[in-house]
């Protein structure tokens, strides 16, 4: 059975309730907006405790059954997150939002397979990378891993979701430079992979997003508006906060506030004191991961715990 760290799942619990705690907070007020797509009162906090839940059982299922067990099912969990990956696609199974398809219902919530890839990934490579025939100078050792990488990234792209694609090739690059593999090897793939990439973000979507993010300003009511209003949330909130559920930029001001912009509402209710304690707990997970790594005796543990933290 793996050992518990209790200071890691210290931290985990904190941070997955103060979470819960903010998805309550911007979403407690149903907005004109919310009500048009017939969202009512507690619709996002009841969807958030779900997966909650969903996650805790994983979790203790996983701790029971142990690091051999995980590394024998790398394989079938791999093809399982591919075959939910493919789900997004099929119609009344996948859900479509801004004209993309990266979701898949889960009564009473959704769920993005691109979360479940990249665990999958992890526990794959970990085992890839800790097996007896795996040389890190063998080139052929190298491209094997990048080969099943290439093709969670069609279907990333095909969803699309750049982001994902980005995320997955910087995880899986990542862990085979832990391995010890040659840098001239990554090196000459990231040379090829350059023209790709370029091609890629000069679709006019993602040119406006990138230059959006640049410049947020130059579209304020636009392509912009997200990002300057969650400036305007940030600086709200000053040192201290403007205090819990009293946000003024989740009325309607900052659209979408409780995705991955409610560090914007946290700002603003809770501060610059409250973004600091938020992210000095990640940085606390992500040492603790990479400590946990480091004193591993099997390799297994050692790339699965460090792939593990570069997740977060």
């Amino acid at each position: 059975m793996i050992k518990c760290d209790k200071w890691l799942l210290l931290v985990a619990v904190l941070l997955v309730g103060f979470g819960a705690l903010m998805i309550y907070s911007s979403t407690s007020v149903v907005t004109p907006v919310l009500a048009r797509r017939g969202v009512k009162e507690f619709y996002y906090f009841k969807r958030h405790i779900f997966t909650i839940l969903v996650g805790f059982a994983c979790m203790f299922a996983a701790y029971r059954m142990g690091t051999s067990f995980i590394r024998k099912v790398s394989i079938p969990l791999l093809v399982f997150s591919f075959f939910l990956l493919v789900l997004v696609f099929v119609p009344h199974i996948g859900v479509s939002a801004g004209g993309a398809n990266r979701w898949i219902k889960l009564w009473p919530s959704t769920f993005q397979p691109s979360e479940l890839v990249k665990l999958s990934m992890v526990i794959f490579l970990a085992r890839y990378l800790s097996m007896p025939e795996y040389s890190p100078d063998n080139f052929k050792s190298f491209l094997k891993p990048l080969g099943v990488m290439l093709i969670f990234e069609v279907a990333f792209l095909k969803q699309p979701d750049f982001g994902a694609a980005m995320s997955l090739t910087i995880l899986t690059f990542a862990m085979l430079f832990l391995s010890g593999v040659k840098l001239r090897y990554i090196a000459s793939l990231l040379l090829l992979a350059i023209p790709v990439i370029i091609k890629l973000a000069m679709e006019p979507y993602r040119l406006r997003r990138i230059t959006s993010f640049l410049n947020p300003w130059d579209d304020a009511q636009g392509s912009g508006f997200q990002l300057v209003q969650s400036f305007i949330a940030l600086g709200s909130g000053g040192l201290t906060g403007v205090g819990l559920g009293s946000s003024k930029q989740k009325l309607a001001y900052l659209p979408e506030s409780h995705t991955d912009f409610i560090f914007s509402i946290i700002g603003e209710e809770f501060g610059l004191i409250g973004v600091i304690v938020v992210i000095a707990l990640f940085l606390v997970l992500f040492v603790k991961g990479v400590s946990i790594a480091n004193k591993a005796k099997d390799e297994f543990v050692y790339y699965l715990a460090s792939g593990l933290s570069l997740t977060w």
